[in-house]
């Protein structure tokens, strides 16, 4: 007899992921709704694999610096956006579902004013999207398959993803912000945020524009 267990009831430490396979579209929502929402676990599902992550705090901290950041450019260059953070978006085909970091609604942004929850089968994916910390091969499948533009993945440096049909290209500069070295920006702040603290980094940041 196999013993199962309730997937709420796995503890994850810090920095920890689970693989899971053969999950059906039906299961990954029924665990989704399992999960609920106030967790501090990502997901990503492609191809009937599940993938559960608990990020460390220097991810958390990474992360926020970076969104600190394209709110900053974006406010710079007059632009109206909307942030969703870490929704779930699932691929309208029922086959892919993932949470980004943060994401970015800018060339789409009208499109989810006021709207809580997001059907990929009617509304745009968002136009950008944050990774911090490593990101393994069913998130990036997962991405794919929702179809997002552009992807930002750090991990010790930045790295610039942008969707080509059925695959991402890595490239050196970021059609959201093109012009500027968005590579070398994010990696100063978050190396001064290390050594001042994220506020003046961040104030430093915006005194150089």
């Amino acid at each position: 007899m196999v013993a199962t267990i309730a997937i709420h009831k796995i503890c994850l430490e810090p920095g920890s992921r689970i693989i899971i396979p053969d999950i059906s579209w039906h299961k990954f929502e029924s665990i989704l709704q399992e999960l609920g929402e106030s967790r501090n676990s990502r997901i990503a599902y492609s191809q009937n694999t599940l993938e559960i992550m608990v990020p460390l705090p220097d991810h958390e901290r990474s992360k926020i610096l970076i969104s600190d950041i394209v709110k900053i450019l974006l406010r710079r260059q007059s632009c109206d956006w909307e942030s969703l953070g870490s929704t779930t978006f699932r691929g309208k085909l029922k086959t892919a579902g993932v949470e980004p970091d943060d994401c970015f609604y800018i060339a789409n942004y009208e499109a989810v004013i006021g709207k809580s929850r997001l059907n990929l089968a009617v509304d745009p994916p968002p136009d950008l999207a944050i990774e911090s910390d490593y990101t393994s091969k069913t998130r990036l499948d997962a991405y794919i398959a929702v179809k997002v533009p552009e992807l930002w993945i750090y991990d010790r440096g930045l790295k610039i993803y942008v969707i080509d049909g059925e695959d991402y290209l890595v490239v050196e500069n970021s059609p959201t912000f093109p012009g500027l070295p968005i590579k070398v920006m994010v990696d100063r702040v978050i190396q001064q945020a290390q050594q001042v603290g994220s506020s003046r980094a961040l104030r430093a940041f915006e005194e150089t524009l």
